[in-house]
Formats: C-alpha cells, structure tokens, sequence
C-alpha cells in the first residue's frame, strides 16, 4: 500500500427498511479535517485521470457503480515512491479512499452504470490558485495500462 493511502471498506447494515453505511467518523485512523465535499458523475467506460494535489487530500467514496481507481505515488521522500496502487470500489465493494497529497488519481468507470463518486477534501477549491496538476491518464512514467483483460 502507498504511504499514507488509506481504504476504509465500509460496513453494510441492512434489515428490511433498507440500508445504512457509515462512511466517515471523526475517530476512524484515516479522519482528515473536511473544507469541501463535492459529487461527480462519470459515463460507462469514461477514464478520468491523473491528477493531483500539492495540499489537498481526497476522501473518495463511490455512491454508485463501480470503478477502477489507480494510484501513483509522486512524493520524491516517501518510501512507496514511484509506487502503484489499484482499488476496485462502488456501490458492490464499498469503501472510502483516503488519497494523500502528493499521490496522484484517477479511475476508469467500470460495468454499463454511471459511477457517482462523493469526495471531500482538505482545502476548498480556490478557482485563483487551484491546486490540482494534470497528468495525462497514458503517461508513460506511470505505464498503467487501463484495459480489461479477460481472467
């Protein structure tokens, strides 16, 4: 696991009302002060990736389908540097992703559904200084191949 990279697999209660999940409280090991929480939606197959953040770490949660999220460790002083990390979550593996800064991001959408990730962050988004680096999701310091191979 990269260096500070933390998956929380969360817990489902159900009965016959419906469901319940916690996904983030105040004790849990990978707890980061919240400023921002934001939901996204992204199309079957759609890649979003890389990115990263210089002070910021995320907290992903995937409200609904599934996705392949591929990490990358860019931190020259961390011990998993130039590491890779990859997590199949969604709605039929649920977990909550703590993402340091310094590690870059980015998932595929995986099955026919849109994957609707609820992140929150430790910074607010500054639209004057934002802090987010773009990497190409075929960068080839990162070789992550993203196709799906029959096993």
């Amino acid at each position: 696991m990269i260096h500070g990279v933390h998956l929380k697999r969360l817990a489902v209660h159900a009965d016959d009302r419906g469901f319940l999940m916690e996904v983030l409280k105040a004790d849990d090991p990978c707890f980061q002060t919240i400023k921002q929480t934001t939901y996204t939606e992204a199309f079957p197959g759609v890649i979003k990736a890389f990115h990263w953040h210089r002070r910021q770490w995320d907290m992903w949660f995937f409200v609904r389908g599934m996705a392949q999220v591929v990490l990358y460790d860019l931190r020259p002083d961390s011990p998993t540097h130039r590491q890779t990390n990859v997590f199949v979550i969604g709605d039929r593996a649920p977990g909550l992703l703590a993402i340091p800064s310094g590690v870059a991001h980015g998932y595929r959408v995986l099955g026919q559904e849109v994957a609707g990730l609820l992140y929150h962050t430790t910074e607010a988004y500054d639209p004057q200084d934002p802090d987010e680096e773009r990497i190409p999701f075929d960068d080839p310091t990162i070789g992550f191949d993203w196709t799906t191979r029959p096993r």
